[in-house]
């Protein structure tokens, strides 16, 4: 299977002392959901920072599509959508993504229709000329998701992208991550939740910066001889004492 990110042998220290990440070597496919899986403080957004070219390592290597993490070139082939609000307040949710999509350098005349696109992708187009700072929690997350789709990346990598959402939004906004996997693009969805992970493709599961799995969710609970991810990862973890 052809690998979109190899990560070999990274570990990284933040502050000269919190061990964050532990010599973690695995190879990520392309084209798939990929679960980052972990209690809170676990490292998964240290190594989301590590991928995306925002954190220092302090020892080992990230490659994606062959190129070094941070690099230039990789600009324009991946998004990233952080936990915290990724867009300005006190714009409408169209000027939001109207300049987002012009800094990325689209063509004037096809801002409109790349707009309008991932506004219906998820499903906010009754939003559009709403100010951000007028809405919910969750809509929040969806506009700060519509400016991640913004240029069709070839690696998608989400912080927590459906945490305060409805189960529902939730359902809506993994079936459309799927569409985007069908089409070959590479997801990377980091979730404490369980729930989230039966969901993925392909699944690193992290516990105190240390990678103690990484497999499809099917393999794993045969591994494990269990009915459930959540009852995997505690099996792993009580085996790791």
């Amino acid at each position: 299977m052809e690998t979109a990110i190899k990560i070999k042998n990274l570990s990284v220290t933040l502050d000269g002392t919190v061990h964050a990440l532990k010599n973690i070597t695995v190879d990520l496919p392309v084209g798939k959901a990929i679960g980052f899986i972990g209690p809170s403080g676990a490292g998964k957004t240290t190594l989301i920072r590590s991928i995306v070219g925002r954190q220092r390592l302090t020892e080992g290597s990230i490659d994606i599509f062959g190129l070094p993490a941070g690099s230039v070139k990789l600009r324009d082939q991946m998004s990233y959508m952080t936990q915290g609000l990724s867009v300005y307040p006190d714009l409408t949710v169209k000027e939001n993504l109207k300049y987002f999509a012009t800094m990325m350098g689209h063509p004037k005349g096809r801002i409109r229709e790349v707009v309008d696109e991932v506004l219906e992708s998820v499903d906010m187009t009754d939003k559009a000329d709403a100010l951000v700072s007028n809405l919910s929690g969750g809509q929040k997350q969806r506009v700060s998701l519509s400016v991640a789709l913004i240029g069709s990346p070839k690696l998608m990598v989400l912080d927590e992208p459906t945490i305060g959402l409805d189960p529902v939004l939730r359902d809506s906004l993994w079936k459309l991550f799927n569409k985007l996997t069908a089409r070959g693009t590479t997801l990377l969805v980091s979730s404490h939740s369980m729930d989230e992970a039966e969901r993925c493709d392909d699944l690193v599961l992290i516990r105190d910066g240390k990678l103690i799995a990484h497999s499809t969710p099917a393999e794993l609970k045969t591994k494990t001889n269990t009915k459930s991810i959540e009852e995997s990862f505690l099996k792993l973890v009580g085996e790791e004492k």
